[in-house]
């Protein structure tokens, strides 16, 4: 990528593909940018560029990128692999910018530190990456594999739907308490509706919603 394509994608702002960071600070926090784009549709990872788009590039480019390369490797499971441009401004500074595909092993999970058993998944809404619930990701899985959960309308399909139809959206919670269904069975129908593309997730930082896919 070169500066006049860098610009302009610059020039969007932060958004649902677009990502900016001073410096590489703290890499770990970077990783889980790098995960949501992952999981999601892809996106852009822009170093040296503040929060409002200005761009003061950064100096040793090649450190940074070993750092934050380092850190990938080592927090991200499964495995993924990121390149970079180095986008000249001067003898002295550049921008690093790292394309990040969507990933056909999701879900991908950022870990706080090496070595850790356990690490959380991630996905992009809008300028944000946001942990993904236990039904996002079992979608996610299910995504990768190309696979939909078993399906049949029945009754507790209906409440659900007809729910969705007067209120516009729902949650896991409140499906539970409307449907008297174990949380295990209320994610069940969830997941199923979501896979077979009945409902659709609309991902939140505190719960997600479920509304009619469209």
């Amino acid at each position: 990528m070169n500066f006049q394509e860098a610009k302009k994608l610059i020039s969007t702002g932060e958004n649902e593909y677009v990502e900016f960071k001073r410096k590489v600070r703290h890499p770990e926090k970077i990783v889980r940018e790098i995960v949501a784009f992952a999981n999601t549709r892809g996106g852009h990872l822009f170093v040296g560029v503040n929060d409002d788009g200005t761009c003061p590039g950064i100096k040793h480019a090649e450190d940074e990128d070993y750092i934050l390369r380092k850190s990938v490797r080592e927090l991200c499971r499964p495995a993924l692999g990121i390149t970079p441009d180095f986008i000249r401004l001067s003898d002295s500074r550049h921008i690093l910018h790292y394309a990040i595909a969507e990933s056909n092993k999701k879900p991908h999970y950022a870990l706080d530190e090496k070595n850790q058993r356990y690490g959380k998944a991630y996905i992009r809404v809008k300028d944000q990456s946001l942990q993904a619930s236990r039904e996002m990701q079992r979608i996610l899985k299910l995504e990768r594999s190309q696979k939909e959960a078993g399906f049949t309308y029945g009754d507790h399909e209906k409440i659900l739907l007809h729910y969705l139809g007067t209120h516009g959206h729902i949650t896991l919670r409140v499906f539970k308490e409307i449907s008297q269904l174990s949380y295990r069975s209320a994610s069940d129908i969830i997941v199923s509706l979501a896979s077979n593309h009945v409902i659709r997730v609309v991902p939140r930082e505190k719960e997600d919603w479920f509304v009619f896919a469209e």
